[in-house]
């Protein structure tokens, strides 16, 4: 696999040689429980509470409102079921989109089958919410509103901040899945007012099996969640079980490394995504799923009518990119999100999802290209 090129990098990231570096003595050396009260496990606690202020360096919050968990599908359903259940005296209506990840989709049908509410909220064609339609929806039931940050197929971001200010004009928690977007954008979570968010260390160069959850003003029980998980009460009694330390320190690690390198990251990618994006758009019909304006600067979600992705996808044998269909139970079925912003079957089985990362160059761009319009001379 040395001549992949790897453009899947909204599915998975690489981990940093660095962060692999900080977290190999914690497998060794370093293997003591973080809940222990011996001097061999207390400092093995001070390492997950540097990496905890890591964390909540990124993101702009205090270190006593972070939790860690095994990643964001974790996160989501500690944070939709945890909030509807301790909540629910005050009402059993939750609102999301119908473009929201299945992680938060399939939560909330499980929501439905225990009682609660769900409205799925339309998006516009270019995958953004219409807020006007939002505030419609909110009852005197309404307890939740749930709006990811960055789409994981299309890379539109959404209005984050208006999305909060609305939950909170009618007494509502804000929960938003930022799964996309930690560790590539700043997100300081006191200005756009997010309550509770979630996140994973594999979309940002850390490993998998390691995420966290934000949580606001945790110490003082603002936004109650009910425990999913129980035995032992680690993490502030809201996620039981030993603590995952190598995952906590590479997790820190990653964030340290985004802190200091995010910007300038985000400035190369952002050339290469536009450099392919120029390029694709030349195949004849082909054109970008989703916002241009309102999106993340490393994706580019092309429909190429008249193509099948996954053909396409197959033909090209050496680069690593997503199709816009999901597998699930062995059924093909087409993305629901590009399925939402209004796409046919047909174009939806056509379309290609291209995520770039710190570890792409111009030479890999400029070969997809070239895959690509071999294809469509073949075709």
């Amino acid at each position: 696999m040395d001549n992949i090129i790897y453009l899947d990098n909204n599915a998975t990231t690489p981990v940093d040689s660095r962060v692999l570096e900080a977290m190999l003595p914690y497998f060794s050396n370093e293997y003591a429980n973080a809940s222990s009260t011996h001097n061999f496990g207390q400092s093995i606690k001070k390492s997950i509470n540097r990496s905890r202020e890591e964390v909540a360096n990124l993101i702009g919050a205090n270190s006593n409102e972070i939790i860690f968990t095994s990643g964001a599908t974790e996160s989501i359903n500690l944070s939709l079921i945890g909030y509807a259940l301790a909540n629910i005296e005050k009402g059993k209506h939750i609102i999301t989109l119908k473009t929201e990840h299945k992680a938060v989709l399939d939560t909330c049908k499980y929501l439905e089958t225990i009682g609660f509410e769900i409205s799925y909220l339309s998006v516009n064609n270019d995958g953004l919410i219409d807020l006007n339609k939002l505030k419609s929806e909110i009852n005197d039931s309404s307890i939740l509103i749930s709006v990811m940050f960055v789409n994981n197929e299309i890379g539109v971001i959404q209005p984050i901040k208006e999305i909060a200010n609305i939950a909170h004009d009618s007494a509502m928690a804000f929960f938003c899945d930022a799964t996309q977007a930690v560790g590539k954008v700043d997100i300081l979570v006191n200005e756009f007012d997010i309550d509770i968010m979630a996140f994973s260390g594999h979309k940002f160069y850390a490993p998998k099996g390691i995420g966290g959850l934000y949580i606001k003003g945790l110490s003082n029980n603002k936004f109650k969640l009910q425990p999913i998980l129980h035995g032992g009460g680690h993490e502030n009694g809201i996620r039981s079980g030993t603590l995952n330390v190598p995952g906590i320190v590479a997790l820190g690690k990653a964030c340290e490394l985004a802190k200091k390198e995010m910007n300038d990251n985000a400035e190369i990618i952002s050339a290469l995504r536009n450099e392919l994006e120029n390029d694709l758009l030349k195949f004849p019909g082909s054109f970008v799923n989703g916002s241009i304006e309102n999106r993340i600067y490393n994706v580019c979600n092309i429909c190429f009518p008249g193509m099948d992705a996954n053909v396409m996808i197959g033909k090209m044998k050496n680069v690593a990119v997503s199709n816009g269909s999901a597998c699930t139970s062995a059924i093909i079925e087409p993305s629901h999100v590009l399925a939402a912003i209004g796409l046919s079957d047909r174009d939806a089985f056509a379309s290609i999802r291209f995520s770039l990362g710190k570890y792409n160059n111009r030479s890999e761009v400029h070969t997809v290209s070239k895959l690509v319009r071999e294809l469509f001379i073949k075709s």
